[in-house]
């Protein structure tokens, strides 16, 4: 059965990172630079959060506020669950449907390992049952 880790390793573990008193227009400079849905929050080595496209539109958008004077500390997300390399796609397609998310922090211990959106976890299931087909149809022909 598929993995985070194969998740990883196909797209690999880098990420964007911000600090939390980085200025939400900032990050948002970054993110479209990169061609990005969110950035990480951390603060040194450790993992505070995510800003996600969301955040910004609920929380600053919707809000009234300030672009240039909201931190990213203001809006990120916080509270979701985290998987490890070792967790199934099938587990992580739960946990971002029974959860509303589209991105999920991977973890290592307490250390940050990688993230992974709906659509890595999309894209890996589609490349395993491309797998199985291409394996099935080889099996036939045989």
């Amino acid at each position: 059965m598929k993995t985070v880790a194969n998740i990883l390793s196909r797209k690999g573990a880098s990420v964007e990172i911000v600090s939390p008193s980085t200025s939400v227009i900032d990050a948002l400079r970054l993110m479209a630079d990169k061609n990005i849905g969110s950035v990480v929050v951390m603060s040194g080595e450790e993992f505070l959060g995510i800003m996600t496209e969301r955040d910004y539109s609920r929380k600053v958008v919707l809000k009234g506020r300030s672009s240039d004077e909201t931190t990213v500390a203001d809006i990120m997300s916080s509270d979701f669950p985290s998987v490890s390399k070792n967790d199934t796609i099938a587990d992580c397609m739960q946990l971002l449907s029974a959860n509303n998310l589209r991105y999920l922090p991977v973890m290592e211990g307490e250390r940050l390992a990688g993230i992974i959106s709906i659509n890595d976890v999309v894209t890996e299931t589609i490349l395993s049952q491309s797998e199985t087909i291409s394996y099935l149809q080889n099996y036939i022909q045989s």
